[in-house]
This record gives structure tokens, sequence and C-alpha cells, in this order.
């Protein structure tokens, strides 16, 4: 190991005696150049770059929500923008409400998911999947209806037989 080190010390020493002194220094005035390159990157680009990771990770549970199809994606948005305006402080609990899905949503409204995912390649509304209950008792309203349809039905009927004798 020694060897090797001793072989790496003489090559370093005899590359430096073969090759001219200005090849390993700079150009005059090269490191002020450097310097004012280096003061516009650290004085634009820093902030620059910090102000749009901060804003990608604060919309962030915006994209896990409307990834998920979640039903309250845009109170969700609302959170995150409201984020943004206190520093990050509402940050986590838009985060945890993108994760979780509300426990009676389902129940009140037939479905878990957001109206948007219930578009047609069109871009319309088409029919959300109903529950077998709402079905059920849309069936019984449409059943009572159409009963009372007929009785007006058979009283127009025979009112018109009657003024025809």
């Amino acid at each position: 190991m020694k060897s090797l080190h001793k072989g790496s010390l003489f090559l370093a020493a005899l590359l430096s005696s073969i090759l001219p002194a200005q090849a390993w220094a700079m150009k005059p005035g090269m490191e002020e150049k450097i310097a004012d390159v280096m003061v516009w990157v650290v004085i634009v680009v820093v902030p620059l770059a910090a102000i749009y990771l901060f804003w990608k990770i604060h919309v962030l549970p915006e994209v896990i929500a409307e990834k998920k199809h979640h039903p309250q994606k845009h109170a969700i948005q609302v959170l995150c923008l409201l984020s943004l305006a206190f520093g990050g402080l509402l940050w986590p609990l838009a985060w945890l409400w993108a994760y979780l899905k509300p426990v009676n949503y389902k129940m009140a409204y037939g479905t878990d998911k957001h109206d948007d995912f219930f578009l047609d390649p069109n871009g319309h509304h088409a029919e959300k999947p109903l529950d077998l209950a709402i079905v059920d008792d849309e069936l019984l309203l449409l059943k009572e209806r159409l009963d009372s349809l007929n009785k007006q039905r058979e009283l127009i009927l025979s009112k018109q037989e009657k003024q025809g004798e």
C-alpha cells in the first residue's frame, strides 16, 4: 500500500515538473467572472427554485385528491391555497384530508367519488351509480305516479263516455 502511495506521489511530481506552471492556473480575471456568475445564480436562480419547490410541495395534496377522485377535492384545493398564504401551516391538514375519505359521504350522496369521476369521454356528466335502496324508492314513486295517472285516465274516459251517450 505504501508503494502505491509513493508511486502516485512520484507520478504527480513528474507531471507537475513536465507541464508548464501556467496550465494549472486560471487566466487573469477569470475568478471575478466566476464570482459574478455565482452571485447572479445565488440572487436570482436559487430563490426562484425555492419558490417553485415550495409551490409544488404545497399543491401535492390537491394532486393526490385528484388522482384518488376525492369527493371534496375542491375544498382540498382551497386549503392548499390557504396553506400557501399562511406559510405552510395548513399543509399537513390538506395532506391528511387528501388521503382520508369522508365517513358518511357515500350514505349522504350515494357515492364516494367526485362528480368529475363520472364524466364520459366527451366531458358530459354520466349517470352516477345508484344504491339499491335509492332505486327501490324511485321505483315505488314511479308506480304510485303511474297508478294516479291510470285513475285520471279512467275518469277522463268515463266522462267522455257519458258525454257521448
